[in-house]
């Protein structure tokens, strides 16, 4: 197992897609994202990254850069961003015009994060884009000409405007070892969807810091994890809590995604064991509990990968107790930063 040295300074994040619960409506789940962030700038996270998703009756976060201006608007010195674009769905002139204009009305706030997949069913991604498949494979060129759009020297005659000269950070994210391959040659930021991905995260890792190449965007490798946390005042009520993100999860197993339920007592009235199996399976890297518990096993983590920054989902069907389980979190990562520099 690989070992790095103790890290002092673990900035965290937030990543939220707008879920949709029970009884919610889109209106209700974007509006306590847009409250969310609010509440977590005031916590001392670094960023508050929303996601591209679509056809999802539990997710809300399909038009992006619109609901990131609406966070931003709200925001004052959070980072904005989006965890991810799913670049394929786009030209990366539109994506260059809509980041340049966030960039140009929130200056130095605004992250662009880039993936490669759908986002969404083979259906819905045809819908999107008959031509998808061919731009995946475009996907490295389009992340360079996505740089070259945002670069004060485009030699190019067809410009983003706003968006020329706004330099607006890319990062790569993936769950594979192809999104490291791109993001060490490239020379950018990663992240790793080992909230939902965790089986090649140890070996993507290896592979980015291997072959980084320095760029002038990052001297050297910088890694973002991406985990599910639901924190509580007790382990027991932290684990009923949890049971809405394993049904959340149960939706992606069976393909029946519908709006966030509430918890549940026993989850083996819900689903059997071959669903149990694969979802505990996608749920390695998700850390339940109280403060205490939660620390001693995210302490283990973050040796284990040497995150210099970790990015969290708190998938939890009161909205309350969400806040809650962000707040436990970031007394957390606060505690654990004194007691490394102790």
């Amino acid at each position: 197992m690989n070992s790095y040295p103790p890290s002092n300074n673990i900035r965290y994040s937030v990543l939220d897609l707008a879920v949709i619960t029970e009884g919610q409506s889109p209106a209700d789940a974007i509006q306590n994202s847009r409250d969310l962030a609010i509440r977590v700038e005031d916590m001392g996270y670094s960023r508050f990254w929303m996601a591209e998703h679509h056809n999802m009756e539990n997710i809300a976060s399909s038009a992006t850069s619109v609901l990131l201006g609406h966070v931003a608007q709200a925001t004052e010195t959070l980072r904005v961003g989006s965890g991810g674009v799913m670049l394929p769905n786009h030209s990366p002139l539109i994506i260059a015009e809509q980041f340049g204009t966030l960039a140009t009305l929130y200056p130095d706030r605004i992250d662009l994060g880039l993936g490669r997949a759908p986002g969404t069913d083979p259906a819905t991604a045809q819908a999107i884009r008959p031509d998808r498949m061919q731009q995946v494979r475009q996907f490295p060129d389009n992340v360079k000409q996505l740089q070259q759009y945002f670069s004060s020297d485009n030699s190019n005659k067809i410009n983003a405007i706003p968006g020329k000269g706004t330099n607006v950070p890319i990062w790569i994210l993936g769950s594979s070892t192809d999104s490291a391959h791109l993001a060490a040659a490239l020379g950018l930021p990663y992240v790793f969807a080992s909230h939902f991905s965790p089986q090649q995260l140890m070996p993507a890792l290896k592979v980015y810091r291997d072959k980084f190449q320095p760029s002038e965007q990052l001297n050297e490798p910088y890694v973002m994890p991406c985990i599910n946390v639901v924190a509580a005042d007790t382990d027991e009520e932290a684990q009923y809590l949890s049971t809405s993100l394993k049904q959340m999860f149960m939706g992606v197993v069976t393909k029946e995604r519908k709006p966030m339920p509430p918890p549940v007592d026993d989850m083996n009235q819900v689903w059997d064991l071959r669903v149990k199996m694969a979802v505990e399976q996608m749920l390695k890297y998700t850390f339940i509990g109280s403060k205490e518990t939660i620390q001693k096993e995210l302490t283990e983590f973050i040796d284990k990968t040497g995150a210099n920054e970790l990015m969290i989902a708190s998938y939890v069907y009161d909205y309350q107790e969400r806040i809650k389980s962000h707040r436990l979190f970031s007394e957390i990562m606060k505690e654990f930063s004194v007691q490394r520099h102790a």
